[in-house]
């Protein structure tokens, strides 16, 4: 029993002016408030419901994926180009300097208990070593390890936003942003990508959405679903924008390196020179290893903006969870100084190829227009709906390819973005080569040539 707070029960003998009679039993603390032992429930009966947060927190995919139709064609093998998992059909598995990591860090059997919430020091180290660069000079200090990329996104947009906050986040792109966002109260500000100039960032747009409550400009780079990778010139025009305004960014750069040969990828913070900036990034995407969860945010903020505050708030939010798996942390700084360039150069030569063909060949197909990506594994294809008036939109016309071709594309709506489809390039060459064949069988049993061209054939 709490001394502070000595609970006594004792008999009232006096009637009380709520009708109580004196024979009740109360318990009495020492400065005499008077508590029933026995309190009614105001429940009559079972009602016990879903939070806000439950019923706000939406994934868009899911609620366009599981409202659609898909009866694949019986007599046609599916082939998925949904899926944003490279390890869906085992043609691009992980190196094997990776593995070993894995094993020698379970066969030490050092790494079975807790870690710190922000992750080991010494893993935490290694990212810093691996990811650092005179522009942009990291510390273990300035990494906390996350339960794969999508928890550092979390944390981030919880260490910087209130409810009642905005954030501004691109579109198309990554349906989690929102997700996550709106379940804690969070508005989304979308600024539109140009693909016309390959996806880069309709800046005036971008700029004419920050107000007083914008407290984070999201940027992906490389692009999902896009497979965009924006230059040199276009990143410093954005950290500008965030400069004029003082607004941080969330850079999600989980498909950094990433990028086909030709094409120069820069980290936004090693070019920022004042605004401070929480990169996410992680092994699933380079590594090729996305159910291993191993993710993490790289603090960059030279000029001490962010202060004690916001590096103390990922603190704490970080030991909600207690962090990432430990076992992968072991195996961490190995797989980080030990997986040979090899891999990385086999990896986006695969992706590069297969963007290639399908590119090539959708570029032909009346009635679409792919876009080229640059890097990631993404290529997002639009639809001119006009030319295929038996489809009511983007979802209508992916239904019906899986109907009648067994070939899955996400509808762009998903993305916010409709009117275009997005292709995962992961898949074995030779699946991807037959989806296109059937991509363009579909089209040229459904498109309509412009009016003016039937005309011509008529006379």
């Amino acid at each position: 029993m709490n001394p502070e707070v000595d609970w006594q029960p004792v008999k009232l003998e006096e009637k009380r002016g709520d009708g109580m009679h004196g024979n009740g039993i109360h318990h009495v603390n020492v400065n005499g408030s008077l508590y029933p032992a026995k309190v009614k429930s105001r429940r009559q009966m079972w009602d016990v419901q879903p939070s806000e947060m439950a019923n706000n927190t939406l994934n868009p995919i899911r609620a366009i994926v599981d409202g659609m139709k898909l009866t694949p064609n019986p007599d046609k093998p599916m082939i998925a180009l949904s899926i944003g998992d490279p390890t869906v059909f085992g043609n691009l598995p992980t190196d094997d300097a990776v593995l070993q990591a894995m094993k020698d860090a379970i066969d030490s059997q050092k790494f079975n208990g807790y870690a710190p919430s922000v992750g080991y020091l010494q893993s935490r180290q290694a990212v810093a070593n691996f990811y650092s660069c005179p522009e942009a000079p990291l510390q273990a200090e300035d990494v906390i390890l996350t339960s794969g990329c999508s928890q550092a996104i979390e944390l981030v947009i919880n260490v910087f936003c209130n409810p009642g906050d905005n954030i501004l986040v691109p579109c198309p792109g990554f349906s989690l942003y929102k997700t996550l966002a709106v379940s804690m109260g969070i508005k989304v500000k979308l600024y539109n990508l140009l693909p016309e100039k390959s996806w880069e960032i309709d800046l005036q747009h971008m700029e004419s959405l920050i107000d007083e409550r914008t407290s984070c400009l999201i940027v992906t780079n490389p692009s999902n679903p896009c497979g965009s990778v924006f230059k040199k010139e276009h990143l410093q025009k954005i950290l500008k924008v965030a400069s004029k305004h003082c607004v941080p960014i969330l850079a999600d750069e989980i498909y950094s390196d990433m990028v086909f040969p030709g094409c120069n990828s820069s980290s936004l913070a090693s070019l920022s020179s004042d605004v401070p900036i929480l990169s996410c990034g992680g092994l699933a995407k380079r590594w090729l290893v996305p159910g291993w969860r191993m993710g993490w945010i790289l603090i960059h903020d030279r000029n001490n903006i962010f202060g004690s505050e916001i590096r103390q708030g990922l603190v704490k939010l970080s030991q909600r969870i207690l962090g990432a798996c430990t076992v992968v942390q072991g195996a961490l700084e190995s797989i980080l100084n030990n997986t040979p360039e090899r891999f990385y150069r086999d990896t986006i030569s695969f992706l590069q190829s297969n963007s290639e063909i399908c590119f090539n060949e959708l570029s032909t197909v009346p009635g679409l227009n792919p876009v080229m990506p640059s890097g990631a594994m993404y290529l997002m294809v639009g639809i001119e709906m006009e030319r295929f008036p038996d489809f009511k939109d983007d979802v209508d016309f992916t239904e019906r390819l899986v109907t009648e071709q067994s070939v899955f594309c996400l509808p762009a709506s998903a993305f916010e973005y409709p009117n275009f489809f997005r292709i995962v390039v992961t898949v074995p060459e030779e699946m991807m080569v037959e989806a296109c064949i059937r991509i363009r069988e579909f089209c040229q049993h459904y498109h309509r040539p412009p009016s003016s061209d039937c005309n011509d054939l008529d006379q």
